[in-house]
């Protein structure tokens, strides 16, 4: 795991685009789903995934809307790590509401 510096981190969000910068450690997007259990099965698999990587997203579930929240603690910011996940949580959410 590699912690990203600054051009790394813009370039990176640029490809993207759902994904925001809360700060100079975390990124967040927010999944929106046409029912509430389509959500869950999502994090379902979110946390399957996650567990098999042994790094962890914050999630909420809001009714139809799921929040993933992600950073790297003992980096102390956005690694490589963070994007390649953030890209699998993207495509599952892709095959989810296919």
């Amino acid at each position: 795991m590699k912690r990203l510096d600054e051009d790394q981190i813009i370039t990176e969000l640029q490809k993207l685009p759902e994904w925001k910068r809360l700060d100079e450690k975390w990124i967040q997007r927010k999944y929106r789903f046409k029912e509430f259990l389509e959500g869950v099965r999502f994090v379902d698999r979110i946390a399957d995934y996650a567990e098999q990587k042994q790094h962890h997203p914050f999630i909420s579930i809001d009714y139809k809307v799921v929040t993933l929240k992600i950073s790297s603690w003992q980096m102390k910011g956005l690694t490589d790590l963070d994007i390649e996940m953030v890209k699998e949580f993207d495509r599952l959410y892709s095959e989810i509401t296919e």
